[in-house]
């Protein structure tokens, strides 16, 4: 009988979020994939876990994923764990993921927090629909090609960056998206948590002098659809799909005045 593979979620900041199951799944699995050995075993000793525990990470993953996988064929269990948030988010463990389903090995999991999601939830921004981008490139012409293909979506978008890469980052994207909404937010459940609400004109210019640091999500408001782009009829239009979907009146009214010129009230009596 095959074993399983365990997805672990690990504290982004707060060791205090980690939950009393993902504890008793460290414990009692045989051994533990981490991103960093040296930080999972941070995590292990700050717990009392003492664990097996083997590397698994971007440039190891294709030699170490065979290893792995033949160990779970052979009924051992592990947990994958990354140095913060869930797994297979960004991470190569999505691979590892990838090649238990391809085995039919068993894949539970355990949540624990993400960053993206959490970003989304304080930041203020539009969350009904959103895209989650990860990391951009760090070649600056393979960004500049990423940004513009994003160009004329509607959703929220959300990226991850590193500080060295944003203030770059936030000038490439007032280049290539003109002037949105932006939420930059820093250092999620750390002490220094932080919610930035401005617009890409300001963010492209606030880190020209002191340079970032911490860990970062950048959450862009999507392209919104012009005047010209839609009469009146067709947002009134918009909105009832929006309210076949579940919506109420007043939140259908509300979130189709945010992406044209028109007033909520007006579509409100409209739809009445």
């Amino acid at each position: 009988m095959s074993g399983k593979l365990y997805v672990v979620g690990t504290p982004i900041g707060n060791l205090g979020d980690f939950s009393s199951r993902a504890v008793e799944t460290l414990e009692s699995v045989d051994f533990i994939a981490a991103e960093d050995t040296r930080v999972t075993l941070k995590l292990l000793n700050h717990f009392g876990i003492k664990k097996e525990m083997v590397s698994y990470f971007e440039h190891n993953k294709n030699e170490r994923g065979n290893v792995i996988i033949s160990r779970l064929a052979n009924g051992e269990t592990c947990a994958i764990c990354t140095d913060a948030g869930m797994p297979a988010i960004s991470d190569p463990g999505e691979d590892l993921v990838k090649l238990c389903h391809e085995n039919n090995i068993d894949v539970e999991s355990v949540p624990g927090p993400t960053a993206f999601a959490t970003a989304l939830a304080i930041s203020g921004m539009n969350t009904r629909k959103f895209t989650f981008e990860g990391f951009l490139s760090a070649n600056k012409k393979e960004r500049r090609e990423e940004l513009e293909e994003l160009a004329n979506e509607k959703r929220t978008m959300v990226f991850y960056e590193a500080p060295h890469k944003l203030t770059q980052t936030l000038k490439d994207m007032y280049e290539v998206f003109g002037e949105r909404d932006i939420a930059i937010v820093k250092e999620i459940t750390k002490v220094h948590e932080n919610v930035v609400s401005t617009d890409l004109k300001t963010a492209s210019t606030m880190f020209d002098e002191e340079k970032p640091k911490g860990e970062f999500v950048v959450i862009v408001d999507g392209k919104k659809i012009e005047e010209k782009e839609i009469s009146f009829d067709k947002a009134v239009e918009e909105a009832k799909r929006l309210m076949a979907d579940g919506m109420s009146t007043n939140a259908a009214a509300k979130e189709v005045a945010k992406i044209t010129s028109f007033k909520k009230n007006d579509i409100y009596k409209a739809l009445l």
